[in-house]
């Protein structure tokens, strides 16, 4: 059925965006198609559990480019105590830093010392390729919300690393929604060359209540190797609905990490395409949900060639009323011979309200393959906490040691050490304001 209440989002705002006259030409066509694309349903399999039968995006606007940034304090002024603790995650040795506030850049870093390597970091539309990469990759995962980020999105932004270099340092990226009532599209799209490296961090924060449409596109050469994190740190009543999509070639390797702790609802996509033969990736994730929200991970980990590995580990905990949802699918295709994979979803419920659904499956079309997932929900383990009462440590602090304790292996293998510093810190943060609620 057509979107007739789409309001602002119509085709002539999207040709209005700035940009170079392809991206316009491209917004254009996808606000066309988008005008008429179905908004999912419950009923569709990847949509199960889901909060989108809420979803009203007449309650959305987008955003007016002509007022000035929400800059200094005024962007932090509304943020909890953990999103503070995650936005400000250490960067002071960052090989660049970009800091985007209601999608326009507004701090550039380091940029032009990467440049003298080749290395692009900045506007998607100030580099000569960028027409040719942008919808490369996250076109394996094209879906209404996609379409959604291609019609609207306002500056995207391009790391792109050329054959055989390595980047020392973090590539930092940091996005700021602060308007009420409107909707933003992040959009990265991240190019590693054949035998090249890098380590990307992507902050994404909403200190209001807002639509966040993320996508996040991984393209990762011969031989590439790449360390990418994303936190997450919303305001309790924006939504995100979130599409990452890596494709992985021959011999390459990527390492992909998150943490979740914002949003009233919150949906990530994780794609992950091994396509070249001896391709890998670790997919990596910590989530924590209070109040009423609603934590939803949907992962593909999608064998496209022979000898390709992925293991996917992700835990989380919800409490008070929160509930979280994690739908996993291994798809091993007939060429894929050799394939090993793992997945692994692993959910703590601090408190009776809570709800955590975990859906493994597996889709093997060859024999020669080793395949493996587990998922488990239950309660803080009983007996960890009477063995710490019993050495004298109080109730509260043994449920806080054993929760740090429940995240630590993800945190552990985050590829950026600042920013699994971080998440411990707002983990922490977060479990503290719980538990003193509760008392």
């Amino acid at each position: 059925m057509p979107n007739d209440f789409l309001h602002d989002f119509s085709v002539d705002a999207a040709r209005g965006l700035a940009g170079p006259d392809w991206l316009t030409n491209r917004r254009s066509a996808a606000a066309e198609e988008f005008a008429s694309a179905p908004l999912p349903t419950p009923a569709a399999e990847e949509w199960r559990y889901s909060a989108i039968a809420d979803f009203d995006l007449a309650a959305y606007r987008p955003v007016v480019t002509d007022q000035p940034p929400v800059t200094g304090s005024d962007a932090s002024a509304t943020l909890s105590v953990e999103a503070s603790a995650l936005f400000d995650c250490d960067v002071s040795e960052a090989a660049a830093v970009i800091d985007i506030n209601d999608g326009r850049i507004v701090a550039l870093q380091g940029a032009a010392e990467l440049a003298e390597q080749g290395v692009h970091v900045g506007a998607l539309a100030d580099s000569p390729n960028g027409a040719e990469l942008l919808g490369s990759v996250a076109a394996l995962s094209a879906d209404y919300f996609t379409l959604f980020n291609d019609a609207f999105m306002s500056s995207p932004i391009l790391v792109n690393v050329p054959a055989g270099v390595s980047v020392d340092g973090v590539i930092a990226i940091r996005h700021h929604h602060g308007s009420a009532n409107t909707a933003g599209f992040p959009r990265l799209i991240v190019r590693i060359g054949e035998n090249s490296s890098a380590k990307v961090l992507d902050v994404q924060r909403c200190a209001s209540e807002a639509l966040i449409v993320p996508v996040v596109e991984l393209d990762i050469a011969a031989g590439g190797r790449l360390g990418y994190v994303n936190l997450q740190t919303h305001d309790s009543k924006a939504w995100q609905v979130a599409t990452h999509t890596a494709r992985v070639e021959r011999e390459a390797a990527v390492t992909a990490a998150s943490l979740a702790l914002g949003g009233g609802y919150a949906r990530t996509r994780t794609d992950t395409r091994l396509v070249g033969r001896g391709a890998s990736g670790d997919l990596l994730s910590a989530y924590f949900g209070s109040g009423d929200q609603i934590l939803d991970f949907r992962t593909y980990q999608d064998h496209a060639a022979a000898d390709t590995t992925s293991n996917l580990l992700f835990k989380g905990a919800v409490g008070e009323s929160a509930r979280s949802v994690y739908t996993g699918l291994i798809r091993v295709r007939p060429e894929a011979r050799g394939t090993n994979a793992v997945q692994t979803n692993r959910n703590m419920k601090l408190s009776e309200d809570a709800w955590a659904e975990s859906v493994p499956n597996l889709e093997i079309e060859n024999n020669e393959v080793r395949c493996a997932h587990a998922s488990a929900v239950g309660p803080v383990d009983a007996d960890q906490v009477f063995y710490l009462e019993s050495r004298g440590v109080p109730t509260a602090v043994a449920e806080r040691l054993i929760v740090a304790g429940f995240f630590d292996e993800v945190l552990e293998a985050f590829p950026v050490a600042s920013a699994a510093d971080s998440a411990r810190s707002a983990i922490a943060l977060k479990l503290n304001q719980m538990l003193a609620s509760a008392t």
